[in-house]
């Protein structure tokens, strides 16, 4: 059964290889235009600045270059139930540099099409066993972010040797680029 986190709690995770699932359902009826949801990993050492450029895995650098880190593909709608978009992780392919892994969703084009985070209900963050399916833990978003067109939803760290989930739920009013700015 999984662990359903708060906001700021960190729980262990004790399987070497697993997926991140990211999920939310969009209002569009509220500014005409789709929404292009888009999640990304910045796997970083210790300085919380990407290893390389090549670390920083999104919809057009799908996997890390350590292999441990692999972005399934962009799901333009986010129409559904379930997970939007999958990361598989794979922490014993993880390069020696690396300490933490932040995983952020922006909203493509929001300033252009007037959206933000504020218009998006339901988002959550799940890791689950990548063999048997089952929820390992989850974190919801229940905060209303009427202003912030990006979100850190949680990041995976390494501490004293083992690796652990922190539910995080920062949003920012910005994009990628700002994301890019601060762990680059």
């Amino acid at each position: 059964m999984a662990i359903n986190l708060q906001k700021g709690q960190r729980e262990a995770i004790d399987a070497p290889k697993f997926t991140i699932g990211l999920g939310w359902d969009t209002n569009s009826s509220s500014t005409g235009a789709a929404f292009d949801l888009d999640a990304s990993v910045f796997v970083m050492g210790d300085n919380r600045k990407l290893v390389a450029d090549e670390f920083f895995v999104f919809y057009n650098n799908t996997v890390s270059p350590d292999g441990a880190v692999e972005h399934t593909g962009d799901n333009l709608t986010g129409a559904g139930d379930g997970d939007d978009e999958q990361i598989k992780i794979d922490l014993s392919k993880i390069d020696s540099r690396v300490t933490e892994l932040t995983v952020v969703v922006t909203i493509h084009e929001a300033e252009n099409r007037r959206q933000n985070f504020g218009q998006v209900r339901n988002s959550f963050i799940r890791i689950f066993d990548s063999g048997t399916g089952a929820d390992l833990l989850k974190y919801e978003l229940e905060e209303d972010f009427s202003i912030e067109t990006a979100v850190e939803f949680g990041r995976i760290y390494k501490r004293d040797g083992k690796w652990k989930f922190e539910a995080v739920g920062a949003g920012m009013k910005g994009g990628l680029q700002d994301y890019l700015n601060k762990y680059n």
